[in-house]
């Protein structure tokens, strides 16, 4: 740089104007050691190849980081909110139990869920479908309407037929006696009139647990996002030891509850993670301060807009992805302060003629080397419950 070439130039002319004794030669040698010292080789090369050996080492992990900004953005991570279907559950549910009302058999009931759902693409639907176990005739089916957050609405055979939750029943002022059930639900009613509910189950990742447990052990705070009723909610959050969750939200709910996340952690200098998976899930992923998509089952609208993908769609990746990110940073301080801290001393020494060529070219080249060594290590970052075992 001029600044380090002015320097150079002086150090070469002035002292043996001035100092007395001082040869033209002996200082001609010292600006040369200067130079080659100064060359930023070694910080110009250490701080990119930290950020690429921590996104390389994060993808042999299954953990896609789109660029070194949410490595640095994760680190600043210390609430992380959750979507609950496909994300802390497996998303895949199972009919547990058919109760009939208004004189139907449970056969009779399931065949109606099923075709009132045959074309919703919902896990719900798809569980009574599968347990219907036939061909749904779907030319009985007209004036289908999907009403986001409730259900679905449509004609079966002439008869008006709602299928939902508790929120669309009162919407619809159907009446029924039963509002909080345990586990999610599908209610339907022919013609305003309650005909029984279908009970349907999903179960919690296996590691949805131990996600939870290593984003507390490193200090971040845990909340749900969740369409499911304040029971089904409450009962996942005391099971998964989760800090916070809001229930009963309509998809664009979900962004207005992330806000609130998103000013706390911004009065406090702090960043907000959202972890999602499905459609309705990509306008809060984009709003978050980092966007994380379940890769392996998620949408391609989630995984787009997303900041960072988890390919195995384990929860317990988004811990290990900003285990990976703190790692990464502080190779990179390493780097730096090694390079600054060598070529700062070696450059006294130039100055006052101790340090050769020598000292310069490994001032230079040989930090550079060290730099490469040192993020390489990234590549080889072991996964958190590798550390904890050795911890």
């Amino acid at each position: 740089t001029p600044v380090v070439v002015g320097l150079s130039l002086a150090v070469a002319t002035l002292p043996p104007l001035f100092l007395p004794g001082a040869g033209q030669a002996d200082w001609a040698y010292r600006a040369l050691v200067l130079l080659v010292i100064s060359c930023p080789c070694g910080l110009v090369i250490s701080i990119p190849l930290g950020y690429f050996g921590g996104v390389g080492g994060a993808a042999r992990r299954g953990i896609l980081v789109k660029g070194s900004k949410f490595l640095d953005a994760l680190t600043q991570v210390k609430t992380v909110v959750f979507d609950k279907t496909g994300t802390l559950t497996q998303g895949q549910f199972r009919v547990t139990d058919v109760i009939t009302d208004n004189g139907l058999s449970q056969p009779q009931l399931l065949e109606l869920a099923a075709q009132v759902e045959a074309q919703s693409n919902h896990p719900v639907a798809q569980s009574i479908r599968a347990a219907y176990g036939q061909d749904v005739d779907q030319s009985a089916i007209e004036n289908y309407e999907e009403i986001p957050g409730h259900g679905i609405r449509a004609q079966v055979n002439g008869r008006s037929v709602v299928a939902g939750n508790d929120r669309l029943l009162h919407r619809e002022n159907i009446p029924h006696d039963v509002c909080v059930v345990e586990g999610s639900v599908a209610h339907l009613a022919i013609d305003g009139e309650y005909s029984g509910r279908i009970m349907v189950a999903d179960e919690l990742k296996p590691d949805a647990a131990e996600a939870i447990r290593a984003l507390h052990r490193q200090g971040i705070a845990t909340a749900m996002l969740t369409g499911d009723s304040q029971t089904v909610a409450d009962q996942i959050a005391h099971t998964l030891g989760l800090d916070q969750y809001r229930a009963e939200l309509l998809p664009e709910d979900k962004v207005s509850a992330l806000e609130e996340f998103l000013r706390q952690a911004q009065q406090q200098g702090h960043k907000v993670a959202f972890v999602g998976d499905g459609i309705n899930d990509a306008p809060a992923i984009a709003r978050s301060d980092v966007g994380i998509a379940m890769g392996g089952l998620g949408s391609d609208a989630a995984i787009e807009t997303a900041d960072v993908v988890i390919m195995t769609d384990a929860p317990a990746k988004v811990a290990e992805a900003i285990q990976i990110a703190h790692r990464t940073l502080r190779i990179v301080w390493q780097n730096i302060l090694l390079a600054m801290g060598v070529k700062a001393i070696v450059i006294a020494l130039g100055m006052v003629g101790i340090a050769t060529l020598w000292e310069a070219v490994f001032a230079d080249v040989g930090v550079a080397l060290l730099a490469i060594l040192n993020a390489s290590r990234m590549i080889r970052t072991p996964s958190f419950s590798e550390q904890e075992v050795h911890s």
